[in-house]
């Protein structure tokens, strides 16, 4: 009975005789085995360090700016850590990187909008919903302004204007003292002019800061497409909606900015920030949604910076390519990092933390 009992299930000849006597359980299910510990404190402490550094972006985009800029942050002694370290960091998996962040600080909550409709001139210009648009070239762009009450809508305060190309993601901010259609108009025209190519269409919501016939006028005269969306449907303008949260609110918060100075310093900071989010941080891009039941699955491409997207199109002009990637090779990160930590500390009215990757400042 034995030898057909080993016959049978291919177990060892002690374990088969163990298992008829009765003196071990036969194991139902995978056998779970501790696996041995790759990455220790050192590397939770580096890419909680380098999380920070390329502020708090998931792992997954995380991954692709490390591939990108880590052998430079190591060449340029910004970030020391052990060999085997480096080595880890190197492979380290998005899934790997997640386990080592758990327990990162939460982000703020959303807050409230204080877009108003406008109506003149809304029959001229043509509703365009989310399924019209395509991105498959450069200069489709969208705008739309955040506002800087800190929840007290009384008043002049600021705002921020956000304007996002849909292709590459490439996204610029300007303040305003307030929502005056003089105002907006105006930042406009300054983000248009440092822009990386030419402008060929702009949508808008339906706020009259934008609904008017100087901006109407303008696009008319520099051959812009302008379009809006629809009434309450803030998914037609889903591409600069989510920069307003992930890029301006997460930069700057919820607080009241009413002063010229802050104006001014928002500006200052913008500059900045322009040459880390456009050069350094890597973007998703939804590429389709597909519904199974209650449940819903996305797919999205391989993350990007809007950098390497605009590189990438060949629809750039090959001397808007060549500016860039000068403009790229005379930046650095960590420098980027600090000049923006530093004028957040003058802006926010609690400190920020600053960057905690070593440098050569530090040391000394």
């Amino acid at each position: 009975m034995l030898d057909e009992f080993v016959e049978t299930t291919k177990y060892h000849r002690k374990h088969a005789n163990a298992l008829l006597l009765g003196t071990r359980q036969h194991h139902r299910g995978p056998i779970q085995r501790p696996r041995a510990k790759i990455y220790g404190a050192e590397d939770r402490r580096a890419v909680r360090d380098l999380a920070e550094l390329f502020d708090q972006i998931n792992s997954k985009r995380l991954r692709v700016a490390l591939d990108e800029t880590l052998a430079t942050l190591r060449r340029q002694r910004h970030l020391r850590v052990s060999a085997a370290c480096y080595q880890h960091l190197q492979v380290i998996s998005p899934a790997t990187m997640d386990r080592l962040r758990a327990g990162d600080p939460a982000r703020e909550v959303h807050g409230h909008s204080t877009t108003k409709p406008g109506t003149l001139l809304k029959t001229q210009i043509p509703i365009r919903t989310f399924a019209d648009w395509s991105d498959a070239q450069p200069g489709f762009l969208e705008c739309d302004l955040v506002d800087h009450s800190g929840g007290n809508p009384s008043g002049e305060f600021a705002f921020t204007l956000t304007v996002t190309d849909v292709c590459t993601g490439w996204t610029e901010l300007r303040a305003v003292r307030n929502k005056a259609q003089k105002h907006v108009l105006a930042a406009l025209q300054h983000l248009q002019r440092g822009w990386p190519g030419p402008w060929l269409g702009l949508d808008s919501d339906n706020g009259s800061e934008f609904i008017n016939k100087d901006l109407l006028a303008y696009c008319e005269e520099a051959h812009i497409t302008f379009t809006r969306g629809r009434v309450g449907r803030k998914n037609d303008n889903c591409f600069v909606e989510q920069k307003n949260w992930s890029v301006v609110r997460r930069l700057v918060g919820y607080a009241r900015y009413d002063t010229p100075r802050q104006v001014d310093l928002l500006n200052r900071l913008y500059t900045v920030y322009g040459g880390y989010v456009n050069f350094f941080l890597p973007v998703m891009k939804l590429q389709e949604k597909i519904r199974e039941g209650s449940r819903t699955k996305r797919r999205y491409d391989t993350p990007q910076t809007p950098y390497a997207r605009t590189l990438a199109s060949p629809d750039v002009a090959a001397k808007v390519k060549t500016r860039l990637r000068k403009l790229y090779a005379e930046l650095d990160v960590v420098q980027l990092k600090r000049e923006i930590d530093a004028m957040r500390r003058q802006l926010l009215p609690t400190p920020h933390a600053g960057l905690a990757v070593d440098t050569e400042e530090d040391r000394e």
